[in-house]
């Protein structure tokens, strides 16, 4: 944790930003979030249709699965079915949330008691950006 050694202002005067992750909690997440490989490159799913679990797993791929594939039978006889990379693979992904805060004051304290939570990660790092720059124009005027 970075603190200044010689503090100028009242708690008040600052402004903390922070990002947390509840501890035990974990929630459903996008390929994308997660960094998946399927989703960053595609996947290859060979189906053996001479059984009943193949036959329904093809079915579903064709009809209600709604990526984008194309397919080939191999000498085997199994269907592979090739997936383009940027959709949703079959696997259930999971991350624990994050909690994006900004406060008023520093680490003695939140004078006004005001907080607030951005629900986005892009979100908390343009406030963060607009307060430096806010700091930066207050600097220069002196």
């Amino acid at each position: 944790m970075n603190r200044v050694d010689r503090l100028l202002l009242a708690p008040g005067a600052y402004q903390t930003y922070s990002i947390a992750s509840p501890r035990d909690t974990s929630v459903r997440a996008a390929c994308e979030q997660v960094g998946c490989a399927a989703w960053r490159h595609g996947w290859e799913s060979a189906i053996d249709e001479s059984t009943a679990l193949g036959q329904q797993q093809a079915a579903y791929i064709r009809q209600k699965s709604g990526r984008t594939f194309r397919e080939q039978k191999t000498a085997a006889g199994l269907t592979v079915f090739r997936f383009e990379s940027g959709q949703r693979c079959f696997a259930d992904h999971q991350t624990r949330p994050e909690l994006y805060a900004v406060r008023d004051g520093d680490w003695r304290g939140n004078p006004t008691g005001r907080t607030r939570q951005h629900t986005r990660a892009a979100d908390w790092v343009e406030d963060f950006g607009e307060h430096q720059l806010r700091l930066v124009d207050q600097h220069q005027k002196g």
